[in-house]
Parts: C-alpha cells; sequence; structure tokens
C-alpha cells in the first residue's frame, strides 16, 4: 500500500472535523444579530423612505434588537390640585335708617304701579328723608269698580298714610267691556271712551283734593301689537284729564322701545348696559325694568320733594358761602370777536382764583350768528374793500387817479 492512500482510522476523524464545522457555520448563520442583519438587507425601501429617508432607529434594550420607528414613552400628568376659583365678594345692601319726620310717596294702581313700587324703594333705599308706600292690586283697574273701587279706596289711604306724593298707575287691565247704565259696552266704542274718559278725570280730581302733587304715569309698550296700540289710545286720556286736574303726566313710553319704536324684550338699562327689561310673556317687567321704570319717576319725586330726596338728608350747599351772581351782559349786538389762540391757556380761566369776579359774557348775536339764523349780512367795516356805502367816511383816503 503506497503513502498516497488514505488510511481507514484518519477518516473518521475527518468526517468528525467536517461536521464540527458544519455545526459552527449553521450556529452562527442562525443566531439573532445575524438573522437581523440578514432580514435588515434583504429589506427594501419605500418611495417616502428613499424620498425622504428613513425614520431614526431606536435599539431596544429589552431585546437587543433594531425597532423602524422610535419608541415613543408618555409621561403621565402630573397630579395638580385644582384650584379653586374665589367667590365674587356680594356687598350686603346699605340699610339706611328713615327720619321720623321721612315724606311719603304713595304710589297706586294696577300691576305696574306695583312694579313701579319695587324700583322706587331701590331708587330712595339710601334716601332718609323719603318713605315709598306702595298700595297696588295687580287686577285692578278703572273700568271693574265693582271688582276694586279705586275712588272709594284712595281717601283711606291718604288718611292713613298723609302722603306728600301721591303716583297713580293704571290701565293694564282696562281692555275689556263696562257696565254703563246697566248695560255691557265694548272696549273702545264711543260710549266707552266718553265713560271711561270721565272716570279718569274724576279720580285725577279726587287725587288733587288731598293737597298733594300728583303724577299719572303712563302704560308701557307689550309685546301684543293691539295691546300696544291701545295703550297708545289710554295714554292720551290719561295725559289730557292729569294735566285739566293739574297733575303731571310722566310718559315712559321711549324708555321700552327701540330706535324703531318697536316693542323689546331687551334694552338699555339705567347705566346703558344691555339687560332684559320684560318677562318671557312681553307684560311683566324684570328687576332692571323695574329699576328703569322707577328712573323715569326718580327726578320729578325730587325737584317736587326737594331737600327731603337728597341723600344722606343734609340740605345740600348749607356750609357754603354765598356765591357772587352777576347780572346778565346787555344784549349788544357782537361786531367783531377776539382770535383764541390754540397754545393760551390763559383763556380757559385757569388764571383765575376761586371766589373772584366772575367774567361777564356778552348775550348778543354774532356776524355769524345773524347769517345763519336771521339771514342779516353785518355791515363790513370802513375802508374795507367789500365796504358799499354811498358815503364814504373822511376817514378813508382814496386814491387819485393819474391820467398822462
Amino acid at each position: 500500500m503506497t503513502s498516497a492512500t488514505t488510511s481507514p482510522r484518519r477518516i473518521p476523524r475527518l468526517f468528525h472535523g467536517l461536521m464540527m464545522l458544519a455545526l459552527l457555520i449553521a450556529a452562527i448563520t442562525l443566531s439573532p444579530s445575524s438573522a437581523a442583519h440578514a432580514q435588515e438587507r434583504v429589506e427594501r425601501r419605500t418611495l417616502m423612505q428613499m424620498l425622504f429617508g428613513r425614520a431614526p432607529r431606536q435599539e431596544r434594550r429589552d431585546f437587543g434588537v433594531y425597532d423602524e420607528e422610535p419608541v415613543i414613552r408618555r409621561q403621565q400628568p402630573k397630579k395638580t390640585r385644582q384650584k379653586t376659583k374665589p367667590q365674587p365678594v356680594v356687598e350686603a345692601p346699605v340699610v339706611v335708617e328713615k327720619l321720623p319726620d321721612a315724606k311719603t310717596v304713595l304710589v297706586v294702581g294696577d300691576f305696574i304701579a306695583g312694579s313701579l313700587g319695587d324700583g322706587l324703594k331701590t331708587a330712595f333705599e339710601t334716601t332718609p328723608g323719603i318713605v315709598i308706600e306702595t298700595r297696588a292690586n295687580g287686577s285692578s283697574g278703572m273700568v271693574r269698580d265693582d271688582y276694586f273701587d279705586w275712588p272709594g279706596i284712595l281717601p283711606g289711604y291718604a288718611t292713613e298714610l298723609k302722603p306728600s306724593l301721591i303716583i297713580v298707575s293704571l290701565g293694564a287691565n282696562d281692555r275689556q267691556q263696562m257696565s254703563i247704565d246697566v248695560q255691557k259696552e265694548k272696549f273702545r266704542t264711543e260710549k266707552w271712551l266718553t265713560e271711561y274718559t270721565r272716570r279718569v278725570s274724576a279720580f285725577a280730581a279726587l287725587a288733587r283734593n288731598e293737597k298733594v302733587p300728583l303724577l299719572w304715569v303712563g302704560m308701557p309698550p307689550f309685546q301684543s301689537s293691539s295691546m300696544t296700540a291701545d295703550m297708545v289710545t289710554l295714554n292720551g286720556i290719561f295725559r289730557t284729564e292729569t294735566e285739566k286736574a293739574g297733575g303731571e303726566f310722566i310718559d315712559i313710553w321711549d324708555g321700552f322701545v327701540d330706535e324703531s319704536g318697536k316693542f323689546v324684550l331687551t334694552g338699555s338699562d339705567i347705566n346703558g348696559q344691555q339687560v332684559r327689561l320684560r318677562g318671557s310673556d312681553g307684560i311683566n317687567l324684570t328687576k332692571a325694568g323695574k329699576r328703569k321704570l322707577a328712573f323715569y319717576v326718580e327726578k320729578d319725586i325730587r325737584r317736587l320733594l326737594g331737600d327731603a330726596a337728597t341723600t344722606g338728608g343734609d340740605v345740600p350747599g348749607a356750609g357754603l358761602k354765598d356765591l357772587v351772581v352777576t347780572a346778565p351782559a346787555a344784549d349788544q349786538v357782537i361786531i367783531k370777536t377776539q382770535p383764541i389762540s390754540l397754545d393760551d391757556p390763559a383763556l380757559d380761566g385757569g388764571t383765575a382764583l376761586m371766589g373772584g369776579p366772575i367774567a361777564t359774557s356778552a348775550a348778543g348775536k354774532s356776524p355769524r350768528d345773524l347769517l345763519v339764523e336771521k339771514g342779516e349780512l353785518a355791515e363790513a367795516p370802513a375802508g374795507r374793500v367789500d365796504d358799499f356805502r354811498l358815503s364814504k367816511p373822511e376817514t378813508v383816503i382814496s386814491n387819485p387817479v393819474i391820467r398822462n
């Protein structure tokens, strides 16, 4: 046997070595990292990845592999204490004790008079010199005297309260038939209007018999167009008969309509803010509506009752010195006025001391006022180019005519 012939003993050893080498290669090939690299090499990119690139990969520490998208961990929001909003501080209403000799204002009528009384109590709650007394029956009027007889009840209220002023507000419930001479007369007929006018006149005269001022407050508009038209008619009767009796009629109509004269549920309150003035029924008034209703009457009460209507009960100006009052200037024609400089502070009276003499002002008409109001053109000063008078004054020297 030659040396080229392989020994039978070496064949098993060679086979064993080849088998170990194959197992080692298979183990390396089937490892996770190699499989991942092999999968990564054969993965195809999309068109978006080719244009904008791949998203950054983040290695997961748990398994040691790569993810195509980064793992985004959301942070749990921290639990914080909910801050409670501070509640607005509501100031308690100032209660002013009325003076023992405070003057009484008596308000009588239907449910509108009741709303008026509520508004007046709010208006004069800080006025110790005035007390508001409301005697209202919501369903009363001038038609159903069998239900509530105002002419028979008013004198009793006047004797009990001794008012310094009487305020009447009636008419919202009077759109119904009236019993006249044991007959039922329909609303707004000629006979109905004649009898209703007589009753209003008699009631106004009865209120004036108490020798106190009388204020008759007219009806406001309502959501019903027919009811609003009827209130216009009744307000005309109230105005005429009240003024005949020596009282005053208070017109509140414009406070509850818009610029076109139409009824509104929402409008301006006494501060100019947009609020709800009327209820959902279009008849009753809200709290803001009651206060606005009283606003129209409040100024007349203060005017009629004078010092008692001042807040705090003090007479204004009691400790002040007498003011210097000068007689008005004569009504003389103003020929010309001095020019006013925009940068001269002395022209506004800023240099005058308090208590000094009051500068008189002319009450005449300037050339502009005469031209605008009367169409009269003031005469031009002598010598001016627009002086067209025939007789020239001696002060004007005419230019001599030069002849060649």
